[in-house]
């Protein structure tokens, strides 16, 4: 294969798309250690002390995991606005 220096800036991008399609194919990510570990969060928030059954506990932390991103998403649209708001003179942001 050609050196990294060779290539043009859209064949390295399609170099690249490349390698992530085979990759997402075969079913392999390289983000598995940080979702368990994501994962492991949001259990340790509802039930730190394992005490609820299993099922409940699951239950609950994917509820934790659903308010984060919900979370996030809203201070992200915020986050936004105010940049809109401030972009367009409108002095302070919500």
């Amino acid at each position: 294969m050609a050196s990294s220096k060779n290539l043009t800036p859209e064949q390295r991008s399609t170099r690249a798309r490349l390698a992530a399609y085979s990759m997402h194919a075969q079913g392999k990510t390289n983000t598995k250690a940080a979702q368990d570990a994501l994962q492991q969060r949001f259990l340790d928030e509802v039930d730190p002390d394992r005490v609820l059954p299993e099922a409940e506990r699951l239950k609950r932390a994917e509820y934790a995991r659903k308010l984060y991103y919900t979370r996030l998403a809203y201070k992200a649209a915020r986050a936004r606005a105010a940049k809109r708001q401030a972009q367009q003179g409108g002095g302070e942001a919500a």
